[in-house]
């Protein structure tokens, strides 16, 4: 856009042409008071304070709604603004609560700003009647308060809540005197869809909004929130050896700023007093503490008896990279064994499987940010607003943009508001569902020759497939109208750049890796890859998850998904490490709970992981784990699964250490050490370094993570051209070939990662789930994830605000199903599969469709993984977590 040369309080300057009055003067550093404004927010003129005199123009304009024009001439202060300014502001403060001292916005509000620089006559307030009732302040908020009080009515946090978040949580209640901002039928906060962001919280100006701890940080750290895998940029305000607050960072490409619930207020765990302080040793039934080299010495000595297959590891997607390459390090240099995995086989192995085969890459092709400019989102099997709430603040922008939005769920999920199209299916059939459409595609004409025909191979074989997947039959599988398919296949096609994005839904299959492929057909089909805002994109769960992949803490790759039996590759390790390495294939996390029921796998090495709550039939894995010859768990705090363990080591948490996470979009960021790890706590990378210094292992002699990164970025294809320093700010995104290199933020853009540089469409046919409804189990339960809670539950579980707002496990049913059982919300019932019986409380709603419940993971007093169906899929062995088979009762 071209620029203009404007005139303010005879200053000419020049200014981009679309800008406001507003913006042009604070970018020129002229200050026009103003209340109701904020840079990420549209304007609306409510406070009346950045009134103007514009040359030419009779009266006075308000600057944040009045565009710039060449030549134009602007005063910012006259009589006339002055008088009608400080008139607002008077009555803008006999209405307000004058407590400065107190309030916690001291220092730092907009009407204090404000009032400093245009005055108030005290003399005259003094006269003025206050028109603006009491009203008692909210207090149901567990992270924040708002006080009526204090509010002036600017609007800001409306208008955060509706074009930020798209939740309209609050509006303006009542009309004149009595306006005040609030929730739907003047509900609570707590009661209302507010999601506690605290988006609103951080731009209110003054007093009304705010948190409801406030101690002012001596120092600010920058690092990575620690939850889901969206990576989101934050700042850990430190005082003393606590963390006071959390900040996003508004520099960050992944969040801009934004957070979520947990990444705003979900960092209680870390200073908790249940955090484990000293090394633990079971003596007889119970654990004692220990010192370091009482736990390290027996370790040692133990685990030198099961070196080789008889081993195995759980790594953790919580801990960074350098932590993971060191871990799968020792296991194979130290342990002569593959048998590492992690819980990526538990969520996103087919990702890795499937999109590796397809493009030769199992990561998201695009960034996060060029979501928000995509012509078409189609949302298959990702609950995005609960568990990637960042990134669904992106799919709710680009609706604002005019993008398409196709959502595939059995659930009506939250994003069903803003879908053009919702595709309810019957769980488990994706595979015929992704097939039709591009059946559709293809009936319609609307395939991409071109590229089929230059970048793919295979597409013969595969369009000889979709003769069985024609749309009626598809309808009778899925549900799913073929009309609606039918449109689906026109808007994705046609709407473009058309990105996918996934999760879960897709993944947690027996035909899990089959689900994958269709996706990539279906990207292929259409050419909507290798290209910004299009591709396909699978959300990852944890926050380094992708990089513990990366690391290698897989049973068949090293790090850099080099093959652990590929000759060439064993080879350029043994000379690195300076040892022999094993070069069979390890066996996945599924399969060594196996071995060790029978008894193959005696010792095991799990850091970081509760496999009682996050594996399917835990009863089974609990059983299977108590045969294991010895045990030793590290953890941030004595989870279930710990507590089965001979020793526990304690760990430092991400705050209290160095290093990287790599989130779900492939960017390798910094995490920095804001905090002294707690008590005797350690960082993992050291403590594993230690076990294997102890066993006489050679290679373990870091002095810090920056080491270990430097080794990594050697032996790392992707990694290559990374350093600390290069990643300070923003990260880059793998794969980064060299120092100059700048990343690659969109993959596949000439060519495909596989072996001769061609996108792979694969031949699928339907296979129903392992198990479906019968007259015995005649429910189907489903899981999902909570926006509240983290996983199994360790870290969230361990703040008191997140359980306030999900105290306890639901068991949502349809209506209908809740009638035909007799049941209402509130009841408690038991939910029984073939595996076990768990009990939760019962919640009614028409988001289930008829025939499905849905529970979440988190809760231990009620471990739904108890009940869940450990069949798995044959190539990426990940467990059927998302169908199986129940029967609910009540108690």
């Amino acid at each position: 856009m071209s620029d203009v040369n404007i005139i303010i309080d005879g200053i000419e300057f020049k200014t981009e042409a679309g800008k406001t009055i507003l913006d042009a003067a604070l970018e020129n550093n002229i200050y026009i008071p103003n209340l109701c404004h904020h840079p990420e927010l549209l304007p609306t003129g409510t406070c009346r304070m950045c009134l103007v005199e514009v040359e030419g123009i009779s009266s006075v304009v308000v600057a944040c709604k009045t565009i710039v024009r060449q030549g134009m001439s602007v005063l910012t202060e006259s009589p006339l603004i002055n008088s009608t300014r400080r008139a607002t502001l008077e009555l803008m403060h006999v209405n307000h609560k004058q407590d400065c001292t107190n309030c916690k916005k001291n220092g730092i509000c907009k009407l204090q700003e404000v009032t400093a620089f245009v005055g108030v006559n005290e003399n005259r307030l003094k006269l003025l009647r206050k028109t603006k009732p009491h009203v008692p302040p909210d207090n149901s908020n567990p992270f924040f308060n708002l006080e009526y009080d204090k509010c002036i009515l600017c609007g800001i946090c409306i208008r955060t809540c509706n074009e930020i978040q798209g939740v309209d949580a609050l509006q303006f209640a009542y009309r004149g005197y009595h306006t005040i901002v609030s929730p739907f039928l003047n509900q609570t906060i707590k009661d209302s869809v507010c999601e506690s962001c605290g988006e609103c919280v951080v731009r209110c100006p003054v007093g009304a909004l705010v948190p409801k701890l406030t101690s002012i940080p001596s120092r600010e750290v920058s690092s990575v929130c620690p939850y889901c895998g969206v990576g989101c940029g934050i700042l850990l305000g430190v005082r003393g050896d606590k963390i006071t607050n959390v900040t996003g960072i508004k520099e960050s490409p992944v969040n801009k700023g934004r957070l979520c619930v947990k990444g705003r207020y979900g960092y209680e765990w870390v200073n908790h007093s249940e955090r484990l302080k000293k090394p633990l040793i079971k003596k007889g039934e119970n654990f004692v503490e220990s010192s370091w080299d009482e736990a390290l010495t027996l370790i040692a000595k133990k685990l030198s008896k099961y070196k080789g297959e008889s081993f195995a590891t759980f790594s953790s997607a919580k801990c960074t990279n350098e932590d993971n390459y060191i871990i799968q390090k020792f296991t194979r240099a130290g342990m002569l064994t593959n048998n590492i995995d992690h819980c990526a086989r538990l969520c996103h192995a087919p990702s890795v499987a499937g999109l590796a085969q397809s493009f030769g890459s199992g990561a998201m092709t695009n960034t996060i940010d060029e979501l928000g400019k995509a012509g078409c989102i189609f949302a298959i099997g990702t609950n995005t607003t609960e568990s990637h709430p960042v990134i669904a603040l992106e799919v709710k922008s680009a609706k604002k943009n005019g993008s398409k939005i196709i959502v595939a769920n059995p659930r009506e999920i939250d994003l069903c508001k803003f879908a053009d199209i919702w595709l309810q299916h019957k769980p488990g059939t994706d595979v015929p569902l992704l097939m039709g459409i591009c059946k559709a595609i293809i009936n319609n004409r609307l395939e991409d020759k071109e590229f089929i025909n230059s970048r793919c191979e295979g597409y013969s074989e595969f369009k000889e497939t979709l003769k069985e997947y024609d749309l009626k039959n598809v309808e009778r599988i899925t549900g799913v109208p073929a009309g609606k398919i039918n449109e689906a296949a026109k808007v994705y096609a046609s709407m473009g750049p058309s990105s996918i994005i996934y999760a879960m839904g897709i993944t947690q299959h027996t035909h899990g890796t089959d689900n994958v492929l269709a996706i990539s057909n279906l990207a292929m089909l259409t050419g909507n890859i290798g290209k910004k805002s299009s591709g396909v994109n699978p959300l990852r769960g944890q926050n380094n998850v992708q990089g513990a992949c990366d690391m290698g803490a897989l049973p068949n790759f090293f790090p850099g998904y080099q093959k652990v039996s590929e000759e060439n590759v064993i080879k350029k390790f043994e000379n690195a490490w300076e040892c022999k390495l094993n070069n069979k294939t390890g066996i996945t996390l599924t399969e060594i709970i196996s071995a060790i029921d029978k008894k193959k796998v005696k010792a095991l090495y799990l850091v970081g992981e509760n496999s009682l709550l996050s594996e399917p039939d835990a009863n089974h894995v609990k059983e299977a784990l108590k045969k294991l010859e010895f045990f030793v768990a590290q953890d941030v705090f004595l989870s279930e699964t710990a507590c089965l363990a001979d020793v526990v080591l304690p760990a430092a948490s991400f705050a209290e250490k160095d290093g990287t996470f790599t989130n779900t979009e492939r960017r390798i960021q910094r995490v920095r050490k804001a905090l002294n790890p707690v008590g005797e706590s350690k960082p993992d990378w050291l403590i594993t370094c230690m076990i294997a210094q102890k066993m006489g292992v050679k290679g373990f002699e870091f002095s810090g993570a920056k080491e270990i990164f430097d080794e990594i970025s050697k032996l790392t294809p992707s990694y290559k051209g990374v350093t600390y320093e290069r990643i300070d700010k923003t990260g880059l995104q793998w794969p980064v070939y060299d120092k100059t290199h700048k990343g690659t933020p969109v993959l596949h853009k000439e060519k495909f990662l596989t072996s001769n540089g061609l996108g792979r469409f694969a031949k699928l046919n339907y296979r129903p789930p392992a198990e479906t409804p019968d007259k015995e189990y005649p429910l189907l339960l489903t899981t999902e994830r909570s926006l509240y809670h983290y996983h199994t539950g360790t870290m969230s579980r361990r703040v008191d605000g997140l359980n306030v707002l999900n105290r306890e496990e639901l068991v949502e049913i349809n209506p209908i199903d809740a009638e035909k059982y007799s049941m209402k919300d509130g009841d408690k019932v038991s939910v029984e599969s073939r595996r076990g019986r768990i009990n939760a409380v019962i919640k009614t709603t028409k988001k289930c469709p008829k025939g499905v419940i849905s529970m979440s993971f988190h809760f231990f007093e009620s471990p739904t993984n108890v009940i869940t169906n450990p069949a798995i899929d044959p190539v990426a062995k990940i467990p059927e977590l998302k169908v199986a088979a129940v029967r609910i009762k009540k108690i």
